[in-house]
């Protein structure tokens, strides 16, 4: 457990608070979040149903583990609570864990090159390197932005997570939605798929012909990545010790 934890509040899935605390903290370091508009959450129960997610509009670099909502996917009554969270945010993220219960951490930014990659024509992700290969066949292009994302536009992206290993969506003329296993897992997740939306981007900007990965390639490249073991958590770990060793109060 985080040594600041003894500090604060005698909360439930203390651990995940403050891993996904850290994750707010990191995302808003790298100048991958949009003001208070963009929201985490991570499911705490066996079906998927109950999550944690950031309150309505703090700052990511504000967010402490004491803050994260306790919410139900189920509970009919959400928006009527004091704490409420922000509507665009329940209405996407309460749909995929009602309805996704092996998305069990969702993820969403409107970063700047997952955002510029979906407003393409076409959005899709050619495996040019490394980085952009760890996507290849795992990604769904969603082409049907209906505006925000209140509960009948939550469900429709919900949708399109139907298969396992579809673990990010490029949202058309919106930015970028990711899903995993935990919050290391889904950090790290999005944090290759903006490096690698920007390889792409700025290999676009040079006007020159692209060095596309073959098919046998790029699918070995993904799965060989999928295997490496421990980078993930070894990743967040580090994150949260620079984040200590800095005296931040994100573990309160």
């Amino acid at each position: 457990m985080n040594k600041q934890a003894d500090l604060s509040p005698n909360l439930t899935h203390w651990q995940e608070r403050v891993d996904m605390a850290a994750a707010f903290r990191w995302t808003e370091r790298l100048n991958m979040h949009e003001a208070v508009a963009n929201h985490f959450s991570l499911a705490v129960n066996e079906d998927g149903s109950q999550f944690l997610m950031n309150p309505n509009q703090v700052h990511f670099s504000r967010v402490k583990a004491s803050d994260l909502l306790f919410l139900d996917a189920n509970d009919p009554k959400t928006m009527e609570r004091p704490d409420a969270p922000d509507p665009t945010a329940w209405g996407l993220h309460g749909s995929i864990h009602r309805l996704c219960p092996h998305a069990r951490c969702v993820m969403h930014v409107h970063s700047i090159h997952a955002t510029v990659l979906a407003c393409l024509a076409d959005s899709t992700l050619p495996p040019i390197d490394q980085n952009t290969a760890t996507f290849y066949n795992r990604y769904v292009v969603d082409g049907e932005f209906g505006g925000l994302a209140f509960e009948s536009e939550g469900a429709r992206c919900a949708s399109m997570l139907s298969d396992p290993k579809v673990k990010v969506m490029i949202m058309g003329n919106h930015g970028v939605l990711v899903i995993g296993d935990t919050v290391a897992d889904t950090f790290n997740r999005l944090y290759y798929f903006e490096r690698a939306a920007e390889t792409y981007i700025r290999a676009l900007q040079t006007g020159q012909k692209l060095r596309v990965l073959s098919d046998e390639v790029a699918e070995k490249t993904a799965q060989e990545l999928e295997d490496y073991p421990d980078q993930a958590e070894r990743h967040l770990a580090e994150l949260k010790a620079i984040l200590d060793d800095e005296g931040s109060n994100y573990a309160s």
